[in-house]
């Protein structure tokens, strides 16, 4: 069941949860005594501090208000503290809710290049893969699928890096750090989600994972878009051990939002030999079918 969008409601949706998820003393506030119903700012505090009417606020957080203007759009994200990044977001959000169009756009292609491919090949024994924006596992070097621990199980067409988080059995067991990545996971999908929610490819995940998932669920209502990521990532490998890996994410350019990640370690150290191991025990996917598949994946 994939979740259902109108123009303004990722606006409102974005704007509902940092404002309640910013205390009044951050936002410059003495809050009154007796308790606060509302966990937060309440709106027309978050009103006052911006200086738009209370009624103007509410139509916006309610999606009836769709093109504030930048000046409102600044004052709000100012009124919330939000960051670089949070701000940015906003802007989009704004844009895209004055400019929406009605029809969802075609899902991207999950075509990868053949000199991406190659490229994969001559990072080993560096664990390397290539992510659609949904994180689709689209193409790998055999330490790139060996490195998820289980992952190879699922279906080619099935691996997706948020949804082995979120619902492979292993993914626990595999980071140490699981809570953390995987609110970085969900910020990553909030962001690619919150300016193209109609997507199909997106709201087939999301939707699929707000049913699977409790924990899923939690962290999407929260609504952050800032991952918070680790220069180095520990895995707790039931092949070869524990290693501790630095790893690196970059868009790809020319492509309908691919990602290319992987993971390095100093030679001569225990972590790349382990990696060196992971890579030589690993066999070789067969490409003709576990990297070309494009069929909707089935239920795990």
């Amino acid at each position: 069941m994939a979740p259902e969008h109108s123009s303004g409601d990722e606006l409102a949706r974005f704007l509902r949860a940092r404002r309640t998820q910013t205390s009044p003393e951050s936002a410059g506030l003495t809050p009154g005594p007796g308790v606060r119903r509302t966990p937060g700012l309440r709106r027309e505090e978050l009103a006052t501090i911006a200086g738009v009417s209370i009624d103007y606020y509410t139509r916006i957080e309610r999606g009836k208000e769709t093109r504030p203007s930048p000046a409102v759009v600044d004052a709000l994200a100012r009124a919330l503290r939000l960051d670089d990044d949070e701000h940015h977001h906003l802007r989009v959000l704004a844009a895209r809710a004055a400019q929406y169009a009605p029809e969802p756009p075609p899902p991207p292609s999950r075509t990868v290049r053949p000199h991406l491919k190659l490229l994969l090949e001559t990072m080993r024994p560096s664990p390397a893969y290539i992510i659609s924006r949904s994180m689709d596992l689209l193409a790998w070097n055999p330490g790139g699928l060996a490195l998820y621990a289980g992952l190879a199980d699922w279906p080619a067409p099935h691996r997706n890096l948020a949804r082995y988080l979120f619902l492979h059995p292993t993914a626990r067991e595999l980071f140490p750090d699981w809570s953390t990545q995987v609110r970085a996971c969900v910020a990553r999908l909030r962001t690619e989600a919150g300016t193209d929610p109609d997507a199909p490819d997106l709201s087939h995940l999301v939707g699929e994972l707000l049913l699977k998932s409790p924990d899923f669920a939690k962290l999407w209502e929260r609504y952050e878009v800032i991952g918070h990521k680790k220069p180095q990532k520990t895995f707790h490998h039931p092949q070869v051990g524990i290693l501790t890996l630095s790893g690196q994410s970059m868009r790809l350019d020319g492509t309908p939002g691919q990602r290319l990640g992987a993971y390095t370690a100093d030679p001569g150290t225990p972590d790349h030999d382990a990696m060196l191991l992971l890579d030589m025990t690993t066999p070789h996917p067969d490409r003709s079918r576990a990297q070309h598949d494009t069929k909707r994946p089935p239920a795990p």
